[in-house]
């Protein structure tokens, strides 16, 4: 997954790396290393939701571990579900694989990422996720409005 010579697409305060994106066929994920994970954009209007992660202590896309016996389009769903107490208009469309190589032991995996809308913005929510980590969320605008703390988000390279 990690290319030589390539810089990555973005990293986090703690190492963790976006070495790759991958459009493809939900069905034909990569097979060069596990896909344990799935994530989720959802947007209302212009704005699109991120999930404040008091464990990492950064602002995320909703998204997690894929569940045993589980698809990687189930997890996203049932992960929007919990972060936010969001639900998509209709049914979430798959964008594609996002490739991270994670600290600290540099281990490659891949998450799933689907996108979708809501016109029922419920604005910030506070849930418990399934690790027992409390989320808070809120929906960032393209143009402006609320913003992660960009000293915790991924920077872009």
């Amino acid at each position: 997954m990690p290319h030589p010579g390539v810089p990555p697409l973005a990293v986090d305060d703690r190492g963790n790396t976006l070495v790759s994106f991958t459009r493809g066929a939900e069905d034909a994920p990569p097979r060069d290393a596990p896909l344990p994970a799935a994530l989720v954009a959802i947007w209302h209007a212009d704005r699109v939701l991120m999930v404040f992660d008091r464990f990492r202590q950064g602002w995320e896309l909703p998204g997690g571990r894929v569940e045993k016996g589980e698809s990687p389009r189930q997890a996203a769903a049932r992960e929007l579900l919990e972060e936010s107490s969001q639900e998509p208009d209709g049914p979430l469309r798959f964008i594609g694989y996002a490739g991270f190589v994670l600290v600290p032991d540099r281990r490659a995996e891949y998450a799933a990422l689907f996108a979708g809308h809501t016109g029922r913005g419920r604005g910030p929510a506070t849930s418990r996720a399934a690790t027992g980590q409390g989320c808070r969320s809120m929906l960032r605008s393209r143009g402006g409005g609320a913003r992660p703390d960009p000293s915790r988000a991924l920077r872009s390279r």
